[in-house]
This record gives structure tokens, sequence and C-alpha cells, in this order.
């Protein structure tokens, strides 16, 4: 009888901690490390793109995040010194940044003409995306 109630104890302490251990790996973690390839906000921000053929063709003015994710990079195109200057969205994907450990500075580029981005679609602060 009382081998049964000590299987029985272990038992019931081995199937209890089985469920604190189950509890402990569903929860979702709340924390994350920056790892080396990661780009910070401030970083894109002000962060002028060229093109191909090195001309400036407009800077990063903001981001889009759409359910968490980045999904676009508003753009300034076109104007001087903040005089007739307009926004557009590109993807993401369509930018290349890097950054130069020996210059210490972060590049932005991308595969379009300014041409191209003056007859873009225009985006506009405006609505809940008024600032």
């Amino acid at each position: 009888m009382r081998r049964i109630l000590i299987a029985l104890a272990a038992t019931t302490m081995l199937a209890g901690a089985s469920s604190a251990q189950t509890a402990v790996t569903t929860t979702q973690e709340v924390f994350v490390k920056a790892q080396p390839t990661d780009v910070l906000s401030a970083n894109l921000i002000g962060l002028n793109i060229t093109n191909e053929a090195n001309e400036t063709i407009g800077e990063i003015k903001d981001l889009i995040l759409s359910q968490g994710q980045l999904s676009g990079y508003i753009i300034s195109v076109g104007g001087f010194l903040g005089m007739g200057e307009r926004y557009v969205i590109v993807r993401p994907s369509a930018v290349k940044v890097t950054y130069d450990e020996n210059g210490k500075k972060w590049h932005a580029v991308m595969n379009a003409s300014k041409d191209q981005l003056k007859t873009a679609p225009e985006f506009k602060y405006e609505g809940r995306w008024e600032r």
C-alpha cells in the first residue's frame, strides 16, 4: 500500500511539473535582441536616397508600418529647401539600405530616376496621417 501511495505521489508531481513547463513554453516572448543587421528608424529618417548614377533623388521622411511590419518608406521628392516637394511611398524592397563600417555612414540606393519619382502617385499627410 505504501508503494502505491509513493508511486501515486510521484506521478502527481511529474504531471504537475509537466503542465508547469507547458505553461512557460506557451507564453509569448516580450523582449527581443537587436541584431547587427538591424536598422533603427532614426538612421533612416532624413537619409538621402541616391540612384545608380549617384544622383540624390529623394529623402526618407517617414516609415509606414502595417500590422507591425515595415510596408513602405515615405520619400520626399522634388522641391528645394522644402518648397515644392511632394511625397511618394515606395516599397522597402525598392530601396537598398547599407552601412559603411569604415565611413560610419548609412546609404540608401534606389533604381529610379527623379522623373519616375515625380510622376509616382502622391501621398499627402492629411486625415488620419496629418501631422
